[in-house]
């Protein structure tokens, strides 16, 4: 189980954050997380949309360059220790963990994750074993 992610390539310059977020509201798209990892001359926008494929396509259109990467997102519960607990299974499975964000659920008691690992089926058998969520695009929206 996984979700789609957007990644966008932007240069490090001002407004291109509020160009691209422009293009996706303006196409009635829900943005409902994004990070943003940077350089001295670019970043690498991440996103989760409601309908990834349009946005993707929409940015592409735009002259964006956009990959999709299915990454893992997890519901946990909103209290301290909680992505300590999470990272503890994935760790003692050997998860490799390449880069994670969050951001607040629907819900006031949960919090969703998003994981970019080395393996994700075997990251998706070792957290559902231990009882975490694990979630797809519909479950995010």
């Amino acid at each position: 189980m996984s979700v789609k992610q957007i990644s966008v390539f932007i240069e490090n310059k001002k407004g291109a954050l509020a160009e691209v977020t422009k293009f996706i509201a303006e196409n009635k798209i829900n943005l409902n997380a994004l990070s943003i990892a940077d350089t001295r001359d670019f970043g690498i926008l991440r996103i989760i949309t409601d309908n990834p494929d349009n946005a993707r396509d929409i940015l592409r259109g735009e002259g964006y360059t956009v990959t999709a990467t299915a990454v893992l997102a997890v519901a946990i519960d909103h209290t301290p220790g909680a992505m300590a607990s999470v990272l503890a299974i994935l760790n003692d499975a050997d998860i490799v963990i390449e880069y994670t964000y969050a951001f607040m659920s629907n819900t006031p008691d949960k919090a969703y994750m998003i994981f970019r690992v080395d393996n994700n089926d075997k990251a998706t058998a070792a957290l559902t074993a231990q009882g975490v969520a694990v979630l797809n695009q519909e479950d995010i929206f």
